[in-house]
């Protein structure tokens, strides 16, 4: 075994410091009104890109038609911009301007 002069540490074990984590910033996602998309299609992305219930779909739907936004889920930054650029992909696919934003928790 190399010994090494230098070293205040002989025959001492080293401990870890407590390293402290942090919780990731969470990101609602919103969806946000407008007078072309169809219910039908704000339900089916939240069923298929958000992963929603048919009832808790719809019922975000309601919210957006109702009020005008509505929360489609929380998640950390990249997977909220993902689900984000995944829906506005989709409704852009089937033609319709749905808007979708992220913001801080």
């Amino acid at each position: 075994m190399a010994e090494f002069p230098d070293s205040e540490y002989d025959g001492e074990v080293l401990t870890e410091r407590e390293t402290k984590l942090e919780k990731p910033k969470l990101f609602k996602v919103i969806l946000h009104n407008d007078d072309f998309t169809t219910m039908e299609f704000v339900v089916f992305i939240l069923t298929h890109v958000f992963l929603r219930s048919e009832i808790e779909a719809f019922s975000i739907m309601l919210k957006v038609h109702n009020e005008g936004i509505g929360v489609a889920g929380i998640y950390p930054f990249e997977i909220a911009n993902m689900k984000s650029e995944k829906a506005i992909n989709l409704a852009k696919a089937h033609e319709f301007p749905l808007l979708c934003t992220v913001e801080e928790e």
